[in-house]
């Protein structure tokens, strides 16, 4: 397999991609070392199109490393915010595919493309009310109020044992 590895995502779907691109993942750097590339590296938290999504970013950060991101966001557009406009387009997916390589770029130990997912996050709810931001998370009142109370619930139930 040589320079190759192969990734095996959550649905079962292997992915040959060079050392080189993927190695920006911590995780796959470790997995590597330890194990070498001949065998497959399964992750079974990354469905197939995260993953290829994951791998573009890669090939791409191999070649046009991405900038650190300045904080606090100085605007709430993600192409003001990013020097290299081809990460702002990146970025630029639904909320569920978002919410998906931010996770996946967790799990992987990819830095660069969680501080890029965390940045677009926090430029959409830049300069909303709570109210607005609720919504643009499609997380509505009762639902709030629900784990408000669970949580509550899970506090009081952890006092009572401390206190047995």
């Amino acid at each position: 397999m040589g320079d190759k590895v192969k990734l095996v995502s959550q649905d079962g779907e292997a992915i040959e991609v060079e050392k080189s691109i993927i190695s920006l993942s911590g995780l796959i750097k470790s997995m590597l070392e330890d194990s070498g590339a001949d065998e497959d590296i399964p992750l079974p938290n990354v469905k197939s199109a995260i993953l290829k999504k994951i791998i573009e970013y890669c090939q791409h950060a191999k070649d046009s490393p991405q900038n650190e991101i300045e904080k606090p966001l100085k605007s709430a557009s993600i192409q003001d915010v990013v020097t290299d406009k081809w990460y702002a387009t990146f970025i630029e997916v639904d909320q569920e595919v978002l919410f998906e390589l931010i996770l996946a770029a967790n799990y992987l130990d990819i830095k660069p493309l969680l501080e890029l997912g965390c940045a677009s996050v926090a430029a959409m709810m830049k300069g909303k009310t709570p109210d607005q931001i609720l919504s643009l998370i499609h997380i509505s009142e009762p639902t709030r109020q629900a784990e408000i109370s669970y949580a509550v619930f899970c506090l009081k139930k952890k006092k009572k044992k401390k206190k047995k």
